[in-house]
């Protein structure tokens, strides 16, 4: 399973993975009654803790999104309806939201400085599909200093 990690973001790495899961679902790139990994095989492959990937697949066997079978392993679960994908995917968007502008407010920014930042970053995103990637501008910076 294809997941990234931010080690260095503010959210934590269970709620990345929680997070991903779902945006995979919701997009139909897992689907119902596929097999997750088992905890200590995405734990060795994403190389965090154990019990960080055990997280992880708890809350999301609380929400009724997979279900772990002992001896058989864990699987993606039916979701109820559309309507419960599209939840997911804007849980997911929510969340990043929350995430960004809290830590933009931590950084000392204004609600005007952020508003500018992203209208100009949702114009370019309009024009140009798909929008540019995270690290674009450092890339452009460390060319200029070269």
């Amino acid at each position: 399973m294809n997941l990234e990690l931010n080690l260095t973001s503010h959210v934590p790495i269970y709620v990345q993975l929680i997070d991903q899961i779902k945006t995979k679902i919701a997009n139909q790139e897992l689907k119902p009654g596929d097999q997750m990994p088992t905890v200590r095989q995405l734990a060795a492959d994403l190389r965090v803790n154990f019990n960080t990937i055990a997280r992880a697949y708890r809350f999301l066997d609380e929400e009724g999104i997979i279900s772990t079978q002992h001896g058989r392993g864990t699987f993606i679960l039916e979701l109820q309806s559309e309507e419960h994908a599209a939840e997911l995917r804007v849980e997911v968007l929510r969340r990043l939201t929350r995430s960004y502008l809290y830590e933009s407010y931590k950084l000392g920014y204004s609600s005007e400085e952020v508003k500018e930042i992203v209208n100009t970053k949702l114009e370019r995103w309009e024009k140009e599909f798909p929008p540019p990637a995270p690290d674009e501008d450092l890339s452009k910076l460390s060319k200029k200093n070269k």
